[in-house]
């Protein structure tokens, strides 16, 4: 194991070597955190926080994970004022919390007024991996590192809900052109064109297909390979089905202005109902039970770090 002095004096070229970073359980600084009401809070981030540790400790006895440093930090945004790492997991929350940073970092007044195409093609916000090996190390080491998640297949659902049911200039020509070429085999001439309306059942054979027509993508990658919670030790781990109060606890933790609370408002599509475990249940039926248990073993992982139950 080498010393942080050593980490941050090594070669540039080092960062493209296999890197271990053991998951080491840090108290959590609760010196800001104001008044008694954040009790449960504090409980559940402990109970959350060991119980991830303790899985790390068995699966990493098993296998040694390595990434390249860049890669595994290549998700996680920065925030310098409050020193905050936020490791995006999209569909659970995540382009609210880019509202938040963009504000702790005085980009903006308030989360309200920031549209969505601001939020994610912006270029607002930096990222670890755009930072030197000892910017990197520095801010892994002492900064406030944050992760939000939410049920594996309700975000599976939630991002084929989001990319697929409704237009989209980039998901329907790039994915369902390829999806629908492969998996529909009485396909018409316009579906192949345009790449619209691709059937559930034909995203999830895609997502099993060890060939896939096309690669994989952020909105339903696992978390274990967007923010390596075993090879990062995350200080704080929110989940999307207590967002509000999750994140209002994180922004005392961090010192944020009282004024700041995690915005509630859906990001896009705001008529359509939340996905909920009763609505992920109407698209499991398009599944065999096969299927089913194929997806729930793609995301098992996710699962089991985040004391998610099975479906």
């Amino acid at each position: 194991q080498l010393s942080y002095q050593q980490k941050i004096s090594e070669s540039p070229l080092s960062r493209f070597r296999g890197v271990y970073l053991p998951p080491a359980l840090h108290p959590l600084n609760k010196t800001l955190v104001k008044g008694g009401k954040w009790k449960d809070m504090d409980s559940t981030q402990e109970k959350r926080r060991s119980f991830l540790h303790d899985f790390c400790k068995k699966y990493n006895s098993r296998k040694k994970l390595r990434t390249h440093l860049v890669h595994l930090v290549s998700r996680i945004y920065v925030e310098d004022r409050h020193k905050v790492l936020y490791c995006e997991v999209p569909k659970a929350g995540c382009s609210n919390w880019k509202r938040v940073l963009m504000v702790l970092n005085g980009l903006a007044a308030s989360a309200h007024n920031i549209s969505h195409d601001d939020v994610h093609y912006g270029k607002h916000l930096r990222k670890l991996d755009s930072y030197d090996l000892k910017g990197i190390y520095t801010r892994l080491n002492t900064y406030t590192k944050t992760i939000f998640v939410r049920d594996p297949i309700e975000r599976l659902v939630s991002a084929f809900r989001d990319k697929f049911e409704h237009p989209n200039s980039y998901y329907h020509p790039v994915f369902g052109k390829a999806i629908i070429k492969k998996y529909r085999h009485d396909a018409n001439e316009e579906a192949l064109k345009t790449g619209s309306g691709v059937k559930f059942k034909e995203f999830i054979q895609y997502l099993l297909d060890s060939h896939r027509p096309v690669g994989m993508d952020i909105h339903w990658e696992q978390v274990s390979k967007l923010c390596y919670p075993c090879l990062i030790n995350y200080d704080f781990i929110g989940k999307f089905e207590t967002l509000e109060k999750d994140a209002n606890y994180f922004l005392q933790l961090v010192g944020a202005p009282a004024e700041l609370k995690f915005p509630k408002f859906k990001d896009r599509h705001s008529s359509d109902e939340r996905t909920s475990a009763e609505v992920v249940k109407q698209y499991l039926k398009e599944l065999s039970k096969e299927e089913r248990q194929l997806t729930y073993d793609f995301y098992y992982l996710d699962y089991l770090m985040f004391n998610y139950t099975s479906p």
